[in-house]
């Protein structure tokens, strides 16, 4: 298996259910935040209602959750105040080392636990590297940031080849 395949690709984190992850095997979810859970560059959580309703949700249904996110860790504390649990920023994905904390604050092992995120080049890599369930997720807004779009031209040809064509 190619490390930047995922094995799941899905329009957004709420198609995420507890049916979805038991199919999976799956009892926890290591989560990417900008453009994942929230829009990139926001600090607006009226904006993301339903993500944080899916988050409260998932957690009444027994979901470890945990960010990993690779924004500052000012960014990311920010956030995890109102998403209610634990998580990194500057996560320094794709490097396992982040992905391998993150289990043992779970207390799950990795085939237990999918990695979520928009990103091939980190998100998939490094959950894919770890050992993780990947699962893309489409973008929440286009990135503006030079090194990411081309990192977004890089990713739609890998996709394409695994028959995933997102026209953004």
């Amino acid at each position: 298996m190619s490390l930047l395949r995922p094995a799941d690709v899905i329009d957004h984190v709420t198609h995420i259910t507890p049916e979805f992850l038991a199919d999976r095997g799956l009892h926890g979810l290591l989560l990417d935040l900008d453009n994942t859970l929230v829009p990139y560059g926001s600090y607006d959580p009226a904006g993301v209602t339903q993500t944080l309703t899916w988050v409260r949700d998932l957690k009444l249904a027994g979901v470890g959750l945990y960010l990993l996110s690779n924004a500052t860790g000012k960014r990311a504390q920010f956030w995890l105040d109102k998403l209610e649990f634990q998580g990194v920023g500057l996560a320094g994905k794709p490097n396992p080392r982040a992905f391998r904390r993150a289990l043992r604050e779970l207390h799950l092992p990795a085939q237990q636990v999918g990695m979520v995120g928009d990103q091939l080049f980190t998100d998939v890599l490094g959950g894919n590297l770890s050992g993780m369930h990947t699962i893309l997720v489409r973008p929440l807004v286009t990135n503006a940031l030079p090194h990411t779009r081309v990192a977004r031209r890089l990713e739609r040809a890998v996709l394409k080849r695994y028959g995933h064509d997102w026209h953004h």
